[in-house]
């Protein structure tokens, strides 16, 4: 390309305007010698894009002016590179941002995808330049962008999971209307852009640390994997907090280890075997399931998890289990063979132990296959509820500080949003990712409820997808982190199984069948022998919003707190909030006439 080209001046920064329907502004780039006008802002945040490791993403934010700051390394360029943004990580009617070249120049523009994968430049350049430059390491690309712009073609950068797409061009583009995103050989890459805007508490003098690690795993020849593996703590360890955590990645594997969890096993549990091998692998014991209090977890791309500075996580001592699950997801698109791994969790801790015990709640639905997904679904909601009935009988009298959030489904979720009800009206967000922070300041209280709304998507599914732990099932999770640590460990529903066998009886006289109860045929059967059609599908949904709800409301012992749990009515939600609105959509309403776009020039750019 031009643009590596180490004798390029700034003269050569110019613009371009093409009419296709309308007028577009195009920013040629300029040198990377080109001297810089701007502060470069410090950038906090990485991850690789791609498996082979050609391209790395880094990013920082302003949350006063609500702008992200990006910056793209690709290690080799050749014509051009395109980064994107999209709901799911298609290729069509996705925001995007491209650096191409004609064989003679090379450009820079905002543009959009649609629904055929077409490439079109935006009428409204929204994308920034700030610098480019060539080091040993590769060409640098650093742009900004405001979180929202609102241009219909432009994606809503919010809290939660944002799927980026990549492609590098291989060849000169003459012009924008050739290019078909479809065609090129394009990857997704799941990210969470904002963060907390929130320093870090310093750690302790006498902090400690352990590592959970898997134990040199040769990493499957198969695009996914999840990896189990029990690891014990030491013989009598007295009580200490978990301070931090971070993850521990072995290098050369950033762009295949997904995620990774540590669950701490049941302390009713003397014994659980040791196994090293895959999650879904029928070798793999039954007592694994019971390994479910979440200890940490980390996804690609975060940073390390820090507690407040006077609460810390219960690790070991009287009540806890010496037995550790560790979950590693490794996502291997390009089939490597032969890669060993040693990823896992590096858990620093204290003995001398903090003001307040922290504590993890499990909300949303049960581990249960009556909470099922009809098949060939876009969008189909399930939700979970923590009833006021629950937190009357199990929070303190003046609350719990939640201070974190971790949301969790399996393959077919979209979204996940889990809101905090007070008679009756939405009064807070804990967490949502529409798209499926850490320091939260949300206090539930005695009689509030706590809503967890999950979304999946199985149109590449032809049976129904019931609710459990396997990987093909799913779950609607949201591990809250708080203090100080009570009793309630779990506070999750599922709907009235009287009346899903109800459904199950109408749905088989609708379509001319004989419904079975007979005692040995179990839920999933009974899913698996429905014929889905939109009645079908409708009428599970109908059922889910309206019908009573079995309440979990578990002690640490696993048990329930006395009272009445089944039967319970569905809380009422009568008003949702409404989020605040977006710098731009404040100064249309000021300004309604300052639609157009603005012309970007030369002086302005680099």
């Amino acid at each position: 390309m031009r643009l590596l080209n180490k004798d390029l001046r700034l003269q050569d920064v110019t613009l371009m305007y093409l009419t296709v329907l309308a007028t577009v502004v195009v920013l040629l780039v300029a040198s990377y010698q080109a001297p810089a006008v701007h502060s470069r802002p410090t950038l906090a945040y990485h991850i690789p894009l791609d498996p082979s490791g050609q391209l790395e993403l880094s990013w920082n934010i302003s949350y006063p002016t609500q702008e992200v700051y990006l910056e793209l390394k690709v290690k080799e360029l050749h014509h051009g590179v395109l980064l994107g943004m999209s709901d799911r990580g298609e290729p069509t009617n996705a925001d995007l941002v491209l650096l191409w070249d004609d064989g003679y120049k090379s450009y820079f523009g905002d543009a959009w995808s649609d629904n055929e994968g077409r490439v079109m430049l935006d009428t409204q350049q929204d994308y920034e330049l700030l610098e480019t430059h060539q080091s040993t390491e590769g060409f640098f690309l650093l742009f900004k962008r405001p979180f929202s712009t609102c241009d219909p073609h432009d994606y809503i950068i919010e809290e939660g999971t944002v799927h980026i797409i990549y492609a590098m061009l291989e060849r000169p583009i003459l012009s924008l209307r050739e290019l078909n995103i479809s065609r090129l050989q394009s990857g997704v890459q799941r990210v969470l852009l904002l963060r907390p805007d929130a320093p870090s508490p310093a750690l302790p003098r006498d902090v400690r640390t352990l590592e959970v690690l898997a134990p040199d795993v040769i990493i499957p020849t198969q695009e996914t994997t999840y990896w189990c593996h029990i690891y014990q703590l030491p013989p009598n360890m007295p009580k200490n907090h978990i301070v931090m955590y971070e993850s521990v990645i072995t290098p050369g594997n950033e762009a295949i280890v997904h995620h990774i969890e540590v669950f701490e096993c049941s302390p009713q549990m003397d014994t659980v075997p040791q196994f090293s091998g895959s999650c879904d692998s029928k070798m793999k014991p039954r007592k694994l399931n019971y390994c479910r209090h979440v200890l940490a977890a980390w996804a690609m791309g975060a940073e390390p998890f820090y507690y407040p500075a006077d609460a810390g996580l219960p690790l070991g001592g009287e009540g806890s289990s010496r037995f550790l699950r560790l979950e590693v997801h490794y996502h291997n698109p390009l089939l490597i063979s032969g890669r060993r791994d040693s990823s896992g969790i590096r858990l620093w801790y204290t003995p001398s132990l903090r003001r307040f015990d922290a504590g993890i709640m499990e909300l949303g639905l049960v581990y249960t296959p009556v909470m099922a997904i009809p098949p060939r679904q876009r969008s189909f909601q399930l939700t979970g509820y923590c009833t006021a009935k629950c937190t009357q009988t199990a929070l303190p009298v003046g609350g719990v500080h939640i201070f974190a959030s971790q949301l969790h489904t399996h393959l077919a979720g979209l979204g996940v949003r889990t809101v905090l009800v007070r008679g009756g009206r939405e009064v807070e967000v804990v967490q949502e990712d529409k798209h499926f922070s850490t320091h939260y300041q949300v206090l539930p209280s005695l009689g509030d409820a706590l809503v967890t709304k999950c979304s999946y998507n199985t149109e590449d599914r032809n049976k129904a997808t019931v609710g459990g732990f396997g990987i093909m099932e799913e779950m609607c999770v949201n591990y809250v982190h708080y203090y100080p640590r009570t009793q309630l460990e779990l506070c999750k529903s599922h709907v009235d199984t009287d009346y899903l066998q109800k459904y199950f009886s109408l749905i088989n006289r609708f379509q001319g069948r004989e419904s079975c109860s007979c005692p040995g045929t179990t839920v999933e059967e009974q899913f698996s022998s429905l014929s889905w059609d939109g009645f079908s599908g409708e009428v599970l949904n109908s059922l889910y919003l309206t019908s009573p709800i079995s309440m979990h409301c578990n002690q640490s012992t696993a048990e329930l707190f006395p009272g009445e749990w089944e039967h319970q009515e569905i809380p009422v939600v009568t008003a949702e909030l409404q989020r605040a609105p977006f710098p731009c959509e404040l100064s249309r309403r000021a300004s309604p006439e300052n639609d157009n776009p603005t012309e970007v020039r030369p002086d302005s750019s680099v």
